[in-house]
């Protein structure tokens, strides 16, 4: 084999997969935090000074007067979101309820808390303008029905953002996930939470890593 031969396989054999790996790792930095799509939400203690989405990761839902009608989308989100992060100290669920449904709250409680504990499941109580409000500042393409309830869910950050996708394959920008849907759960939202759990975890050991150098 002559001395080009040569080099021309050590080429392909040591250099070209290093410069594949230094692609894909830039590209997983590039793309590795999830994109905020509204800067600044509603604050829940407006509605509740015992809540709020400040230094939480939050799946924020509104279920409506009707919740008989949207409580197999509490159930969707308790097995394929909530079960799989709630153990993160961070995360929480909450969801955004009219006056008058505490009852109907509390059989939806019994069902959640047969499958996992549900110590981050939080209902929090609005009048209805307050409830509008609320949706209003996610600033997103969906609207609430004549109940005040959506079947989409949002990842609310720490820094009360919302995060989705610019460009979904489907739907373009994609600001909620639908709850009646397990794929979309199990598919996208859930990715999507890793994403920017990892973000934090990220954000977390470098801060400490920085500490421990000064």
């Amino acid at each position: 084999m002559t001395d080009m031969k040569k080099t021309f396989v050590l080429v392909i054999l040591f250099v070209f997969p290093l410069v594949a790996y230094l692609f894909f790792a830039s590209g997983v930095n590039r793309f590795g935090r999830l994109p905020v799509l509204t800067e600044e939400v509603g604050e829940l203690s407006q509605l509740d000074s015992a809540e709020t989405f400040n230094h939480k990761i939050t799946i924020l839902g509104f279920l409506g007067k009707d919740v008989a009608l949207r409580k197999g989308n509490a159930f969707n989100l308790n097995q394929k979101i909530y079960k799989p992060f709630y153990e993160f100290n961070d995360f929480q669920v909450v969801m955004v309820m009219p006056e008058g449904t505490r009852d109907e709250v509390a059989e939806i409680k019994k069902g959640l808390g047969n499958l996992v504990d549900i110590g981050k499941w939080r209902f929090v109580y609005a009048d209805d303008s307050e409830i509008i409000s609320l949706f209003n500042s996610l600033q997103t393409d969906l609207s609430l029905d004549a109940q005040l309830g959506t079947h989409y869910v949002f990842i609310i950050d720490k820094e009360r953002k919302l995060r989705g996708r610019r460009v979904d394959e489907e739907e373009g920008p994609k600001y909620g996930f639908d709850a009646t849907s397990v794929a979309d759960l199990n598919n996208k939202m859930k990715d999507d939470v890793k994403i920017i759990l990892a973000e934090y975890r990220l954000a977390l050991k470098k801060n400490n890593a920085e500490r421990t150098t000064q």
